[in-house]
């Protein structure tokens, strides 16, 4: 796994983006940006390309949902990894996650192990 790698994290609390960020800092991981909700993601994308995305589901201007159907509609950032970290564990929320094409799926709380197996998972070793 490429630790260089740039990944958004997007989240529209900054106390959740800090302990991911913590998380991937102490995995190893350096080259981390922010984003506070689903616009500022598609913001983000369109200046600079990233390897991967981990996002929150429930932000208030857009939801990790629909963030990530924008992506997958869009033929030069699909392909990005996206991990969608959540609290919800309904099945059909999970399911629509799923379906829309998540790579993966971070239930909170988590731990710096849990990340690192999500995208080992993702990325293989």
């Amino acid at each position: 796994m490429d630790l260089n790698m740039k990944i958004l994290i997007a989240d529209d609390l900054p106390e959740a983006r800090m302990v991911i960020i913590n998380f991937l800092e102490n995995i190893g991981f350096t080259n981390i940006k922010e984003a506070d909700g689903g616009t500022a993601v598609l913001r983000a994308l369109k200046k600079e390309k990233y390897d991967l995305i981990l996002c929150d589901w429930n932000m208030p201007d857009m939801s990790g949902v629909e963030v990530l159907k924008k992506i997958r509609s869009d033929d030069k950032l699909k392909d990005i990894p996206f991990i969608m970290v959540t609290a919800e564990t309904e099945k059909e929320k999970i399911l629509a996650a799923i379906e829309a094409g998540v790579s993966n799926y971070i239930l909170k709380p988590f731990t710096a192990e849990t990340i690192s197996a999500k995208l080992k998972k993702v990325f293989g070793d």
